[in-house]
């Protein structure tokens, strides 16, 4: 635009320059997103099976291993182990010191005085049954003289050359009235000689002999049936 002038006044026009328009607005660009989807259905439903499977599998072979090789639940049947143990008493069996013992090739044999578990194949004569497991008491280890006479037990080893009488001595032996029979034996090596606490109506080593360390299961540790009799061994 031109200024003009006229006569009598003065104008002075200014040159407008156009409107500025703020700058438009734009829209940022948006980075690329990735959305997990939802795994299928049939999948999950596959884990789980799996998962099931598993456990179906792994649980008997976990007890199966437990029974054969760490412990064993056993009921008493028979009189033969009274007043310690009753008729009907459900026992736990510790079978890790005979398992041990197999691993590193060693016999098995237990304290005197322990109550084992283990298993007679030539008994047929004295019961009609052709293989048992009894659980009786040990009384002799290997290399002792048991000697039984006139109704007392008696042990002769290295550290008591003139004999003592465990039944006297252990604190089992006072549910121990007195041991019938006459008996005269050395234990040999590897294995033990057994009584049952009942030695009246105990069928024990007296009559069949001394038990292989081979044939022990394992060692009563203890009671949880009856409840109200519930006791470590």
């Amino acid at each position: 635009m031109i200024a003009h002038e006229t006569p009598g006044s003065t104008q002075q026009t200014h040159q407008l320059d156009p409107p500025i328009q703020p700058p438009a607005a734009t829209t940022p660009a948006l980075e690329p997103t990735l959305t997990e989807l939802p795994a299928p259905a049939n999948r999950e439903g596959l884990k789980s099976l799996l998962s099931t499977l598993i456990i179906l599998i792994c649980a008997p072979l976990v007890a199966l291993t437990l029974t054969a090789f760490v412990f064993q639940s056993y009921e008493v049947d028979g009189p033969s182990m009274e007043t310690t143990l009753q008729h009907q008493d459900r026992l736990i069996v510790w079978k890790m010191p005979r398992t041990v013992a197999k691993i590193t090739n060693h016999s098995y044999i237990p304290q005197r005085g322990d109550v084992i578990i283990f298993a007679k194949s030539d008994i047929n004569s004295f019961s009609g049954v052709e293989k048992r497991q009894l659980i009786k008491r040990v009384i002799g280890l290997p290399g002792e003289r048991v000697v039984v006479k006139d109704g007392s037990l008696t042990v002769y080893n290295k550290e008591h050359p003139d004999g003592f009488q465990p039944d006297k001595t252990l604190p089992y032996g006072n549910v121990v009235t007195t041991t019938s029979g006459n008996v005269d034996i050395t234990v040999p090596s590897g294995e033990v000689f057994v009584n049952g606490d009942n030695r009246a109506n105990s069928l024990d080593s007296r009559a069949f002999g001394t038990v292989p360390a081979s044939d022990i299961i394992g060692k009563l540790v203890m009671r949880i049936f009856p409840f109200n009799k519930a006791k470590l061994f």
